[in-house]
């Protein structure tokens, strides 16, 4: 089902998503010329926060990590996205090396690794998992809430390649972050792909360079659909030296948030909405939904306390906050049951494979809701975000998920565009 979505918004929001119907072939045929002249990453996942008026992408996961929270009828569509991917980068490849995140106490991230692997094999590749852990030093089986299970085993580098004992795999698809920094087990490896590429990792990558192309995107796209691009692109604004705990760059969190604001409002006069405006200040690198607080006035970016300090501070793995970006905060009014809704849109390739909700019954419209309390909607996204229906209503679920799906390809592009231009920063 399409989430609830408050009635006195839904105005503007049919008249987005008719134009996304109107355009259907005029859109699919662009992103297929786009894709002629970038790549796109491996996979990615990208959330969204629908507001009515606007509909925006505001974050990109590089390292998506809730396959299994997808349809299980969709599973023949990432089969067929991961042999695209897989034929365009190695054709040949019988092997695969897939190196998961390092929290093996989370069992249903690890269920996700177990569907990717899933997916995988089913492509045709011997799959095997690989730990950066140290402490696993020997094949380690790990038994799953579902009843499945997987095997971690310890990396093996011999000269310029990777891969475990007796296992010399064609290509190492990551599906860790690497908020830590890059292993040197990594680096300097020849003759194997490595999915994503490293500066595809948060020690290298920032959100603002990912906003910065897709700025780019949602111009061009606005164009061609006719729409204005703040329909759906967040403002956003980057501060480069922080630091919480010395209370350093409080100045330029006050000027970059007050200026933010000041676009927003005046957008919102435009169209006529009555909200408030809000910024979400979050660290420029990283996931989790670490380093991340809700401003609606630039007053309360200054004298922050100590438990505001420390949660600024340090995201995953511990890693302190130097820079931040100031994002413009998108309400989202959907629903599911009694909780705020937003959807997360899945890619393989250049391919939507589809979705679900992150759901929280805890937090209002103008919150974070990657947060402690929150959970994936069971029922997932009923169609893949592919299949529009010009006899239906425009915000009919077919619709309202195809309206996701471009919106998530736009930021699949703006990806591709950031991984571009960021490559020679790879050290």
């Amino acid at each position: 089902m399409v989430p609830h979505l408050t009635t006195a918004l839904t105005g503007p929001l049919l008249e987005l998503e008719a134009k996304f119907l109107a355009a259907a072939p005029t859109i699919e045929r662009w992103l297929r010329s786009q894709w002629q002249d970038h790549t796109p990453p491996f996979y990615g996942s990208v959330d969204l926060r629908n507001a009515g008026f606007k509909l925006a992408p505001v974050d990109m996961n590089l390292f998506p990590g809730g396959f299994n929270n997808l349809n299980a009828a969709f599973m023949p569509l990432c089969v067929q996205a991961a042999m695209t991917a897989i034929e365009k980068i190695c054709p040949n490849a019988r092997s695969l090396l897939l190196i998961p995140e390092n929290h093996t106490r989370n069992l249903f991230y690890l269920q996700n690794v177990a569907q990717l692997v899933n997916i995988l094999r089913l492509t045709g590749l011997d799959v095997r998992l690989g730990s950066l852990l140290p402490e696993i030093d020997q094949p380690t089986a790990v038994d799953l809430p579902n009843g499945t299970s997987i095997v971690l085993e310890p990396l093996v580098r011999s000269g310029n390649r990777l891969g475990l004992k007796d296992f010399n795999p064609c290509a190492v698809l990551l599906n860790n972050d690497l908020t830590a920094g890059i292993p040197d087990v990594l680096r300097n490896l020849e003759d194997q792909y490595v999915l994503p590429p490293l500066h595809a990792g948060w020690a290298v990558r920032r959100k603002s360079n990912h906003f910065t192309a897709y700025d780019e995107v949602a111009d061009k796209f606005g164009k061609l659909v006719g729409i204005d691009p703040w329909q759906i692109n967040p403002y956003f604004s980057v501060c480069n030296a922080v630091n919480f705990h010395e209370r350093q760059g409080e100045e330029c969190l006050a000027s970059n948030v007050d200026a933010v604001l000041t676009l927003i409002r005046e957008k919102y006069k435009e169209y006529g909405i009555d909200e408030t405006p809000y910024v979400v200040v979050k660290a420029d690198a990283g996931t989790y939904g670490m380093g991340v607080m809700t401003v609606k006035d630039a007053s309360e970016v200054t004298g922050l306390n100590r438990k505001q300090r420390n949660k600024m501070s340090v995201i995953k793995e511990g890693m302190n906050v130097s820079q931040v970006i100031i994002q413009e905060g998108v309400h989202t009014f959907e629903r599911v049951n009694d909780g705020v809704a937003e959807p997360v849109v899945y890619m393989i390739d250049r391919f939507v494979v589809g979705g679900f909700y992150r759901v929280h019954s805890g937090r209002g419209i103008d919150e974070n809701l990657n947060a402690p309390g929150m959970h994936f909607e069971p029922l997932a996204f009923e169609t893949s975000c592919c299949l529009p229906d010009r006899c239906q209503k425009p915000d009919a679920p077919p619709n309202r998920f195809y309206a996701y799906g471009v919106v998530a390809r736009l930021a699949l592009l703006a990806a591709s565009l950031e991984l571009e231009r960021t490559a020679p920063a790879v050290v």
